[in-house]
């Protein structure tokens, strides 16, 4: 699975001073199609369960239904070694034995007993964004828990949402590792705008972002999510860029926001 590369992950981090959340509300039934198209794939549960049981069949299901999502995270995530390795189920299961890891499944598996509202906020989304740009797949979506380490993970047609970095502002555990600024973000509300950013940096990456000036990469970032508050039908990222965008489109009714994500 092809991941965002760091820089976009960084550049997501920095610019996090100007991304700051409205009043985020689920839309209304009367707004959500009846057919709902877009589900969270449970992976998170499957995995809790072995690692808090050792329950092997749990395992097997992962590996099983899950092979994409299982790699990604032992291997890419995690870095715990190759998926086929002989020893890969038991320092997987070992690493989980963490007090603080084992908190935050517990935790986690309490918080997302229910994720029925972040999934119709994501079709809601998903599907508005695929009317913009009609080419856009829809992606499949799967919870997991990971380590404390990427919110999302975007693959060719995945995304993965760690749900131990969306436990909550005021998450004890979170004051160890991160100052007031991050924990901010790391809210339930913030899971369907990181999946639409991190989606759509991942299918209109910034040209050239290596010789780009930061004036250049804050546009770029501005336009990404000046495209996630157009999807979710709310400000919710507010910058000057946003701003910009926003000011832009409406000067131009004509360009469409594939055109617009591409332009240098």
């Amino acid at each position: 699975m092809k991941k965002l590369s760091a820089f976009f992950y960084l550049l997501t981090l920095s610019l996090a001073i100007f991304c700051v959340a409205c009043d985020f509300k689920l839309k209304s039934n009367e707004e959500v199609e009846a057919s709902q198209q877009l589900q969270v794939h449970r992976y998170d549960r499957l995995q809790s369960r072995y690692l808090t049981t050792g329950d092997f069949s749990a395992l097997q299901q992962m590996n099983t239904d899950f092979p994409a999502e299982t790699r990604t995270l032992l291997e890419d995530m995690l870095q715990l070694g190759e998926v086929n390795d002989a020893q890969i189920n038991a320092r997987f299961l070992n690493f989980y034995q963490d007090s603080t890891l084992q908190a935050i499944l517990a935790d986690a598996e309490i918080q997302y007993a229910d994720m029925s509202d972040v999934e119709k906020l994501l079709d809601f989304s998903f599907s508005r964004l695929q009317k913009f740009i009609p080419s856009m797949p829809l992606p499949v979506v799967y919870a997991q828990i990971g380590a404390l380490g990427q919110s999302i993970v975007v693959g060719d047609s995945l995304i993965g949402i760690s749900l131990d970095k969306y436990l909550g502002a005021d998450y004890p555990l979170y004051a160890q590792f991160y100052d007031e600024k991050q924990r901010a973000t790391m809210t339930r509300k913030n899971i369907v705008p990181d999946c639409l950013v991190f989606w759509l940096l991942s299918r209109y990456p910034m040209p050239n972002f290596e010789n780009a000036t930061q004036q250049e990469r804050d546009v770029h970032m501005g336009r990404i999510m000046w495209a996630a508050n157009k999807s979710m039908n709310t400000l919710f990222f507010r910058s000057p860029y946003t701003t910009q965008a926003e000011r832009y489109m409406i000067k131009h009714p004509n360009t469409n926001m594939e055109a617009f994500l591409m332009a240098k």
